[in-house]
């Protein structure tokens, strides 16, 4: 799967106004996260290292013991097992977040999504 057509992809919804679509290889995962103005992303950790980039509106975004207002631009880096956090404000906001290595609770639903071509 060399080439990704996001739309092909149906989304799930990890928590209330968050959408993502996951499409993946063998060592790297990619997000493409839409959120709706005011959603959250709750404060988490997980194994894997993420890296992202947001692409459309305003993030309120926490790493660590840092808390940041982003916008579209804006790239940042989270290490493994850094409890982090998500908050859009202001509107929508569009994301795309890259797991490495693959999260597996995530590739479990992705799968279920792929369309059959």
């Amino acid at each position: 799967m060399a080439f990704i057509n996001i739309q092909e992809y149906q989304p799930i919804e990890p928590v209330p106004g968050c959408r993502m679509r996951t499409p993946f290889g063998e060592h790297l995962m990619l997000s493409y996260l839409e959120m709706d103005d005011g959603a959250v992303v709750p404060l988490h950790s997980h194994p894997h290292e993420q890296g992202g980039m947001l692409l459309k509106g305003k993030l309120e975004l926490t790493i660590g013991d840092e808390t940041r207002t982003v916008e579209a631009g804006a790239m940042f880096l989270i290490p493994p097992n850094v409890p982090h956090k998500a908050v859009a404000v202001g509107g929508p906001v569009l994301v795309l977040d890259v797991f490495s290595p693959v999260r597996e609770d995530y590739a479990e639903l992705t799968n279920r999504y792929i369309p059959k071509v």
